[in-house]
Parts: structure tokens; sequence; C-alpha cells
């Protein structure tokens, strides 16, 4: 969906600054110094009394065109706003048939929450675990970063690890569930990263975390395509991000005692197919270059 034009309320031409700034097309004070703000308000607004003073001087009509363009803006503006209209509807149609059909459940979660999965996905627009999963409200703690990777231990805080001690400590969520996709920009912009690749981003300097499983897949599928490389490396990221967990000893030590399961999935949205399998704790490999055993593997398509 296209994002609405911006639009600014000041009509001041010679304006250092406008007034205002835009979110998807509804004007939002700016932070910053209110008195600037202030006074540049009132500059536009004595300009705009000399505008209109020259404006009434001008041709027949010229007065009226100008407040006719005025309130299409203002118009134009509120249009631009359709967008939340739209999730209103939305919003409005889940507290009708959702909410209110099942109240009693959703004054509980009110009160606590108890999920039994805590899911780490990509925050890819296209690939929402409560769509594809059918997830409902109080069944997945979530958190959701690009390329869903999961961050050792030793790489210090981060949302995700805060999330996952949350999840896991207070929470005690009895499933982690690591979810890639199909398509990943992420894993896309890890793959064409080089080695000696000194450019700074703040996307290349998370994705890097996955610079073994990024060797992994360029070793197992060299004589592959750039694009079979990057599906082939959306996979062995996954299972990174399933040794990475167990680097945090609070999570090593449930799955050790059978109170904590680790899980990888693989969403395809070309062919709407979905790959699940279980972290063998036992088969798994923790030195340096870690492998997984995997089991309780399953298709669905």
């Amino acid at each position: 969906m296209a994002v609405p034009a911006s639009f600014s309320l000041s009509s001041d031409p010679f304006a250092s600054k406008p007034a205002t700034s835009t979110i998807f097309g509804c004007a939002a004070p700016k932070k910053g110094n209110f008195d600037h703000t202030h006074f540049t308000f009132f500059t536009a607004f004595r300009r705009n009394q000399g505008c209109t003073l020259k404006a009434s001087m001008g041709p027949p009509g010229f007065t009226e065109k100008l407040n006719n363009n005025k309130l299409n803006t203002l118009v134009d503006a509120e249009d631009g706003c359709d967008i939340f209209n739209d999730l209103k509807d939305r919003f409005l149609n889940f507290k009708k048939n959702k909410y209110l059909k099942d109240i009693d459940h959703f004054e509980n979660l009110a009160k606590v929450q108890t999920p039994k999965f805590m899911v780490i996905a990509c925050a890819d627009s296209r690939v929402c675990p409560s769509t594809v999963l059918g997830f409902q409200p109080g069944e997945a703690f979530m958190i959701r970063n690009i390329a869903n990777l999961v961050p050792t231990f030793e790489s210090g805080p981060s949302e995700t690890n805060a999330a996952l001690e949350f999840a896991v400590n207070s929470l005690l969520v009895e499933n982690i569930l690591v979810i890639g996709h199909s398509c990943c920009g992420g894993i896309r912009a890890l793959m064409s990263m080089e080695d000696d690749d000194v450019e700074k981003s703040f996307i290349k300097s998370w994705v890097i975390g996955g610079k073994k499983a990024r060797t992994k897949a360029k070793a197992a599928a060299s004589n592959l395509s750039f694009d079979e490389q990057c599906t082939h490396c959306e996979k062995e990221s996954i299972n990174h991000s399933l040794l990475n967990l167990l680097t945090y000893p609070w999570i090593e030590e449930k799955v050790a005692n059978k109170e904590l399961s680790i899980h990888g999935g693989y969403y395809n949205f070309i062919d709407c197919s979905f790959e699940k399998w279980t972290l063998d704790y036992r088969g798994t490999k923790l030195e340096e270059n870690g492998r997984i055993a995997a089991k309780n593997k399953i298709f669905w398509c």
C-alpha cells in the first residue's frame, strides 16, 4: 500500500523549518525546543497575514481560490489517514467476533499469561507466525528480528536474549521455536557480505552473527547458484541459532533436564509449505563447529 504524501500545516514558503512533521500523512509535532517551535509558528502566522493582505489586492477570485486550495490540502490530509480507518475496522471486528465472544479467556489473559511457546521469527511482513501457524493470544511469547537470528550468550545484551530470559525463566515456556523462511532478505545480505567488508550498517552488524552458517552454506552448496546458496543458508542459520540457544546456561540446563524443547521451523511462502524439526540434545555436538542432531522431522504442505 502506498504511503500518502506528507504535508505541512505551515503555508509559509520562507520558514526555515516547518512547524510540524508528518507520520503517514498525519501531522505530529517535532521533538525539540518548544520555544523555537512556538516562535516559528507565530512568525509563519504573521507572514501569512501579509500573504492574505496581498492576496486581497490580487485578481478577482484569487483569495477564494487560495482558501479552496487550503481546504483541499486538509481534505487530502484526512484522506491520508484512511489506512488507520482500515485498522480501526479490523480492530472492531476482532473485538466483536473474538474478544467479546471469548470474554472469559481475555479477562484471564489480563491477569496472567502462560504461553507454551517462545517463538523467534523474522521481521519480514510476509511471515507472521500468528497467521501462518494460527497462534492465538496467550499461546506464544514472540520476538521478531532480522533473519530470525539468535545471538550467543557471550554476545551480550540484546532484545532477543532479553525476551529469551523472560520467556524461559519467568514464563517457563516449554518450547522454543525458531522460524526461518524463503526469500529472506537478511540472509541474502549475510551471503552477499565479503570477509573483508568494512562498510558499517546496523543490518550488517546484526547479520554477521550468522557468519558460521554462511560458511557452512557456501561450503555445502558451492556448486549451486547464489539463490540456491541463500536457500541453503536460510535453513543452516536456523540450526546455527538452535546451537546458540544452548550457549545460555539456563536454557541448556532445562533442555538437558527435558524441561524445555528446542525446535526449528522453515516456512516456504512460495509453495506454502512448512518444515519442522526438534533438536536432539543427546546427539548434538557442542564444540566450536557444532552440529545439531535433529529428530521428529515433519513436513506440512
